[in-house]
């Protein structure tokens, strides 16, 4: 019997993957002031989501830990925003509606572990 995934890393590498498709979808942006100021932040945020799921597995407690989760949903919502505001042509936006997909999906996942971990947390 073949041992299941761990989870954990199956959301890092998730977490890693959009912010290298960020990176790649801000390269094929035009290079206009609104896009280079958005771009920047969009960068920060992708970035920022995966970075903050990595320490909250690190955490050094429960508390921790729930604070680097909701800091990592809240920079997954950041994204989104940001991702809404880019302006690109017709083709970069097959792309930016799939990274407004995941960054939703990210904030759900989140969510959810938040939830689950509170509720856990509770029962002790």
């Amino acid at each position: 019997m073949d041992k299941l995934p761990d989870r954990k890393y199956d959301l890092e590498e998730r977490t890693l993957r959009f912010a290298k498709d960020v990176i790649a979808f801000v390269r094929a942006l035009p290079k206009n002031v609104p896009n280079i100021e958005i771009s920047k932040q969009l960068v920060r945020a992708a970035g920022s989501v995966g970075a903050n799921y990595i320490e909250a597995n690190e955490a050094l407690g429960t508390k921790d830990f729930l604070m680097k989760i909701r800091i990592s949903r809240r920079e997954a919502k950041e994204s989104r925003y940001w991702l809404h505001l880019a302006d690109g042509d017709e083709q970069s936006r097959a792309v930016q509606t799939r990274l407004i997909n995941e960054s939703m999906e990210l904030t759900k996942i989140f969510s959810a572990i938040l939830r689950n971990s509170q509720k856990m947390t509770l029962r002790r």
